[in-house]
């Protein structure tokens, strides 16, 4: 499955990853890097909630290990359609194969059939 469905914030025109994201809410990025964080912030609304839920998390520490939890989570969710799919295709095949086969034994049958009444 391709990794960009896990990334929340592939949408947005700038990369930002989640290190440069854990960054910024713990404070430990530079002047210039904070306001360029800002301004990304203050241009994407998703980017702006995503923040504004961050923050409310009282425990910091606990921070990455619940990012963590929530990125296996997505994961786990999104890997279930998709199994049940591949489950559901590999059930499908043989019908499909005995369809054709039938159909075709039955045009062989016809067109013998046709052939021995105009003789």
């Amino acid at each position: 499955m391709d990794n960009e469905l896990f990334n929340i914030f592939s949408q947005s025109d700038k990369n930002i990853d989640a290190s440069m994201l854990m960054d910024y809410l713990n404070g430990k990025l530079s002047g210039k890097e904070k306001y360029e964080m800002e301004k990304l912030i203050a241009e994407n609304d998703l980017l702006h909630d995503a923040i504004e839920g961050l923050e409310k998390v009282q425990d910091k520490k606990k921070l990455q290990l619940y990012v963590d939890q929530l990125n296996q989570d997505l994961h786990r969710h999104l890997q279930k359609p998709k199994l049940r799919r591949e489950k559901k295709r590999i059930k499908e095949y043989p019908w499909i194969y005995l369809t054709i086969i039938l159909i075709l034994s039955i045009c062989i049958i016809a067109y013998l059939v046709i052939r021995q009444f105009l003789h």
